[in-house]
């Protein structure tokens, strides 16, 4: 049976990929907001999250969870190429060497504890979202959007932070990031909350999809089921 992919659906996944991608390269610099300390990917992998939600509530959860396989797979391959492309000496007139290297040659326990924690967040964001709308008979979208947040980005940060960082700071330390991290990136979800309302509303107008995942397997495995 042919399988149709939309122009908006198409969209919203690379969308999606760039902003795993941007978000991963943005980490290796420490910003300052007032008080708090935060890794910059902050500003880029709630947009991640909302997309993410966006997918769910439009074409439900099958799509979701190929979109979310793709971003794996996409960051899976970014990190490869910027790992063999440090391996390769550079030219002997370049003096970028070490400041490539320090912005893309994010250690494996980083990088594992990234793509473990971004897969837990992505798939429980996915699943709280498509099961309150069919609680909610696709009510409180707003509300949907906020809950799934707060669950898939504290369970994002509860993974990674002591994968992570575990052994090199303290356990208190390490719950008040944890705590921090997932707490801005929810408040930044509420922020553009109106914006996630508005795209949504034009997804289901321009795709005529609205889909409610009543029948659905939330087994995270089954990308062959689109």
């Amino acid at each position: 049976m042919k399988k149709n992919v939309s122009i908006p659906f198409m969209l919203m996944g690379i969308l999606f990929c760039v902003c795993l991608i941007v978000s991963n390269l943005l980490a290796t610099k420490v910003i300052q907001l007032g008080p708090v300390s935060a890794t910059a990917g902050l500003l880029v992998f709630p947009v991640a999250y909302i997309i993410n939600d966006c997918i769910v509530e439009v074409w439900g959860y099958k799509k979701a969870r190929l979109i979310i396989w793709t971003g794996f797979l996409m960051n899976f391959l970014v990190v490869g190429f910027t790992q063999l492309a440090i391996l390769i000496p550079a030219a002997p007139y370049w003096e970028g060497d070490e400041a490539f290297s320090f912005i893309f040659g994010l250690g494996p326990r980083i990088v594992g504890a990234s793509f473990l924690a971004f897969l837990v967040g992505s798939f429980l964001n996915a699943y709280v979202m498509s099961r309150m709308k069919v609680a909610s008979e696709g009510k409180n979208f707003s509300l949907r959007a906020i809950v799934s947040s707060i669950v898939g980005e504290s369970a994002d940060s509860i993974i990674f932070f002591p994968i992570a960082l575990g052994g090199l700071l303290g356990w208190r330390e390490l719950c008040v990031i944890a705590v921090t991290e997932a707490g801005l990136k929810t408040l930044y979800e509420v922020i553009i909350l109106p914006v996630t309302v508005f795209v949504v509303k034009r997804m289901k107008k321009i795709d005529q999809s609205d889909v409610y995942d009543r029948e659905t397997s939330f087994n995270p495995f089954k990308i062959n089921e689109m």
